[in-house]
């Protein structure tokens, strides 16, 4: 028998009729003669509500006992899908994550995964038991304490099970039938894409798509291991992510995988900076040691009269104030002019790996960006993607303007969100 892993976020797992739905999904694929080992996240909004609980309760909770806390979400979905799916007439046995194995550093909050030993998670399949794992956490392997994997971590902690029991198949559902070319609350002529190579998705997760989290789709990458993105609310078939070419190789692959978006970041300018050997490095040395992570970076031609020169950057507008106090501790040390704070920008990016063969493309993304109205604030560009800064008022319209003018849009309506947020 093959093992397969599947994944259901919280939206899939909402209320009591969303247990037992999906009960049934994992019994079908039971009897289709799979191993399976269920990956499950927090019922709903409940790791909102814990969060918000802990604020009321604590301005500063330790990360410990934070961690305590939130596994717990996960922990009562584990259990409860456990019994629905008994209740089916099939065994299922409910693990936490340190029991299924995973381990991980010590850093709470965004623990990453050192090792996977899925001993007892192999032994419940050998038995002939469905495994149903908590998502979204695993143990210390330096201090025992429980850890959290941050957001999406459910995603991770299936990609990683998946991996270790040489699973077949990575499932991970959702509340839409797969990864469509963009957001379908902004174009409701969005396309689904029926495979996507693990570089666009990676970088579609990179730029704001949030269908998948970007750490999973990095371990599956890793590892090779397909995963197949689909809704818990239909039978339809979803998007594979996976390098291997599909059976039908005859059609040319997509130029365009999609236009992905983001609205979580802030943009900072250091104005005034001597343009000298170091001072960008002291700069972003002060960034660093606050642990702040930076996305687009663009540093302007020094002023011949003055010699002095602006750099901007972007980086998570949860962030922004760390790095301008950050900052503000070394505007003598450095001798820049000023700062300046902008909250009310989001990125746009364009991403196909068709684009390493196809010139012309950024010509026509800014120039259907200039006709939509949309002013351009900073660019970036790997080899198969294009971002650019705008105003956040500006991002639907970037995002609808420059997936007509590549032609995504489908001729019906495919993208349906059955619930929750498209997770």
């Amino acid at each position: 028998m093959g093992v397969v892993v599947q994944k259901y976020g919280g939206s899939s797992v909402a209320d009591a009729d969303g247990v037992k739905r999906v009960a049934q999904r994992i019994v079908e694929a039971k009897k289709a003669g799979n191993s399976v080992v269920v990956v499950v996240s927090a019922m709903g909004d409940t790791t909102d509500e814990l969060i918000d609980l802990a604020e009321q309760v604590s301005p500063l909770p330790p990360g410990r006992e934070m961690d305590m806390l939130l596994t717990a979400g996960e922990r009562i979905s584990m259990a409860l899908l456990a019994m629905a799916v008994g209740n089916l007439g099939h065994e299922a046995r409910s693990f936490t994550g340190s029991q299924a194995g995973v381990i991980t550093d010590s850093a709470h909050g965004k623990a990453k995964i050192i090792d996977v030993t899925p001993s007892r998670i192999q032994a419940a399949l050998d038995e002939g038991a469905i495994a149903i794992v908590a998502g979204f956490q695993g143990v210390s392997e330096s201090s025992k304490d429980i850890t959290t994997l941050g957001r999406g971590g459910s995603d991770t902690t299936a990609v990683a099970l998946a991996a270790a029991l040489a699973a077949d198949v990575c499932e991970i559902y959702t509340d839409v039938d797969g990864v469509f070319t963009a957001d379908p609350r902004i174009v409701a002529s969005a396309r689904k894409r029926d495979q996507i190579s693990y570089e666009e998705m990676l970088e579609m997760a990179a730029c704001g798509a949030k269908i998948l989290h970007l750490r999973c789709v990095e371990y599956a990458r890793r590892y090779g291991m397909p995963i197949h993105v689909r809704s818990s609310f239909s039978h339809k078939t979803g998007t594979w992510i996976t390098d291997e070419t599909p059976e039908d190789d005859t059609m040319e692959q997509a130029i365009i995988a999609g236009v992905a978006h983001d609205r979580s970041e802030a943009k900072i300018t250091v104005v005034g900076v001597p343009d000298k050997v170091g001072e960008a490095a002291r700069i972003f040395e002060a960034l660093a040691e606050a642990q702040i992570n930076l996305d687009m970076i663009v540093q302007n031609v020094s002023a011949a009269a003055t010699n002095l020169t602006d750099i901007s950057f972007t980086l998570p507008r949860a962030d922004g104030q760390t790095a301008m106090t950050a900052l503000t501790r070394i505007k003598d040390e450095v001798g820049f002019a000023a700062l300046q704070y902008d909250d009310q920008v989001g990125k746009v990016s364009l991403i196909g790996a068709g684009m390493r063969s196809h010139p012309g493309i950024t010509a026509k993304f800014f120039s259907c960006l200039a006709a939509a109205g949309v002013n351009i604030g900073m660019i970036s560009t790997s080899e198969i993607r294009i971002s650019v800064v705008v105003e956040e008022s500006q991002v639907d319209d970037a995002v609808t303007a420059t997936h007509s003018a590549f032609d995504l849009d489908s001729d019906e309506v495919e993208a349906v969100v059955y619930g929750g947020t498209g997770r």
